[in-house]
């Protein structure tokens, strides 16, 4: 006699006494959707609650979050959320996050501007607990004393954490690059840095992105002498896209138009947010008279304007790439127009750039981008910042994050190159457990973790098969077969009806359509009567006949609909 069936045990990793443990739920072999848990004696925080946008083959689907299945199972033991800077990819998980989680959020001045306004059109408020922080500001969470330290990025406010725990300091980077000249005057702090290092970093946790380029990233503000170049020489209307939250970029345009007595209206709504989050706060600052609204932007010469716009990466509902098919409601490109592209396609992006670009070569712009001028550069450090900022931090174990598996693997090459030894380097991927002790670092385990699928209001309700499904109606379309039953003598009364979408147009494969209803007509008339008395078998049948003879005559596997009716 067998007993009940068990459960398999949840997949929990609690970190021993005096043990720390560090685990990525999403940012490691990827781009996007940064979160990591860090838990010491049951006691767990969390750094950056961020999203990914959905690959080519996930149709459908608007965005991608972390799977914090962990933190649910622990969610007594969170004690907060920090956040390391503004961008979708470190803050945007949020609302999902915080719909299950309640928990406090820790954020500098900016950064939590972005976030409530986030959470307002969610219709949510943040934990009453939760604050903004500054710089040098040290915030104590269970064993945990969170410092913020100031770095460079593509946006103002960012910061990266020290966490100094019972064991030892971690230094969490976040996004970063050293720029000696920012837009906002506001240096990485480097002397902080190596204070920690003079001091003893158990583990640098560091942003590999650019691991794979060489030399220094360039500082925002040649940027800015580029712009300014490129909208003086223009002859008629400007439009620059840019990522919506890099307001030092968007500070320079404004500097350069107000300059060059010009007007800017800005256009698509996550950049009209940020500019106006922005000018509240007081990270963004425009000379008088020189933002206007997109509506009257025809009541200037064209000479006089600049407009400011999302679309930087070809996204096909952003405001540039409709301009460029003539489908925006306020703005359309004229011949004449110059448009510069200020940024990099992100990975997997460059064919939506591509194809936006030759939209508005073909309405006569003049498009400039970054691959053939200025008008863009990272936020991220390059190599001999990387290095920099191992030296200043002096780590015992180095931990490369925030990239492909790549740039991981690079990252952790030039650790080695400046003494970090190999055994001390650890290469993770989303889910695994780092385990420190003062003396010791290892990988210990793997808990759940993966991705959350939001599609619409839907939060996880599409998985791998609705997405399989949905591949396949891409691909080869679907087959509708409708036939009626009787249901005393259980035969073929009616149809079958066959309705296709994506498939063949029926029209024009009338031979083919009547040769698949004989199919269906033959199988059912040979098919034993008791089959025929169970719908299941019946759909079954048909699905079957249809599949087999499509493939046979198509080479094709459309999705097939059998529609049984008994009457």
């Amino acid at each position: 006699m067998t007993g009940p069936a068990r459960r398999a045990p949840k997949q929990t990793h609690v970190a021993e006494k005096g043990k720390l443990h560090i685990i990525p739920l999403g940012g490691l072999g990827e781009i996007g959707k940064n979160m990591t848990a860090y838990e010491y004696n049951g006691e767990i925080i969390v750094i950056d609650s961020g999203l990914a946008f959905p690959e080519d083959e996930m149709f459908g689907v608007d965005l991608v979050i972390p799977d914090i299945a962990y933190l649910l199972e622990h969610r007594e033991q969170v004690r907060g959320i920090f956040l390391t800077h503004g961008h979708e990819d470190h803050i945007g998980g949020l609302p999902y996050i915080l719909r299950q989680l309640q928990v406090p959020i820790f954020a500098t001045k900016l950064t939590f501007g972005l976030i409530r306004g986030k959470l307002d059109e969610h219709g949510l408020v943040p934990h009453e607990n939760s604050r903004e922080i500054r710089p040098g500001d040290t915030v104590r969470q269970g064993p945990f004393y969170v410092e913020a330290f100031r770095v460079n990025h593509s946006i103002p406010d960012a910061v990266g954490f020290a966490v100094h725990t019972p064991i030892g300091t971690i230094v969490h980077t976040g996004d970063f690059k050293f720029d000696q000249t920012p837009v906002d005057g506001e240096v990485a702090d480097f002397h902080r840095l190596a204070e920690l290092g003079q001091k003893g970093v158990l583990a640098l946790l560091s942003d590999s992105t650019n691991s794979e380029r060489p030399g220094y990233t360039g500082s925002e503000r040649s940027v800015g002498r580029v712009l300014e170049e490129v909208i003086g020489n223009a002859k008629q209307r400007v439009l620059v896209a840019s990522f919506a939250s890099n307001v030092h970029r968007i500070q320079q345009v404004m500097d350069a138009a107000h300059k060059l007595g010009r007007k800017v209206a800005v256009v698509g709504r996550s950049m009209e947010n940020v500019v106006r989050i922005s000018l509240e706060l007081g990270y963004l600052k425009v000379g008088e008279g020189t933002l206007i609204d997109v509506d009257d932007i025809n009541r200037f010469p064209a000479n006089q304007i600049v407009i400011m716009t999302t679309g930087s990466q070809g996204e096909p509902m952003a405001a540039l790439s409709r301009m460029a098919t003539s489908e925006h409601k306020k703005v359309e490109i004229l011949p004449g127009d110059t448009v510069i592209i200020a940024a990099s396609p992100v990975p997997g992006n460059e064919k939506s750039v591509s194809r936006t670009i030759n939209n508005l070569y073909r309405r006569g712009a003049e498009v400039v981008f970054s691959t053939n001028m200025g008008v863009h550069v990272s936020g991220h450090a390059s190599q001999e910042e990387i290095k920099l900022m191992i030296n200043l931090t002096q780590p015992r174990f180095f931990v490369p994050v925030h990239g492909e598996y790549r740039h991981l693997m690079q990252n952790s090459r030039l650790a080695e190159s400046l003494g970090v030894p190999k055994s001390n380097i650890l290469i993770g991927e989303n889910g695994v457990v780092f385990e420190f002790t003062e003396g010791t670092a290892a990988l210990v385990g793997k808990v759940n973790s993966g991705m959350v699928l939001v599609d619409g209001l839907g939060v996880g309700d599409v998985g791998n098969i609705v997405l399989r499904d949905r591949k396949l109606l891409a691909e080869d379309g679907v087959i509708v077969v409708v036939v009626a039953i009787d249901r005393d003598s259980q035969m073929l009364i009616s149809g079958p009806d066959i309705v296709s979408r994506g498939f063949v147009y029926v029209r024009e494969s009338d031979q083919l359509i009547e040769d698949a209803k004989q199919k269906i007509r033959d199988a059912l008339a040979n098919a034993d009567g008791r089959r025929l008395g169970d719908w299941s078998a019946i759909k079954s049948l048909v699905r079957d006949t249809v599949g087999r003879f499509v493939f046979e005559r198509t080479r094709r596997r459309p999705m097939i609909l059998p529609i049984v009716m008994e009457i």
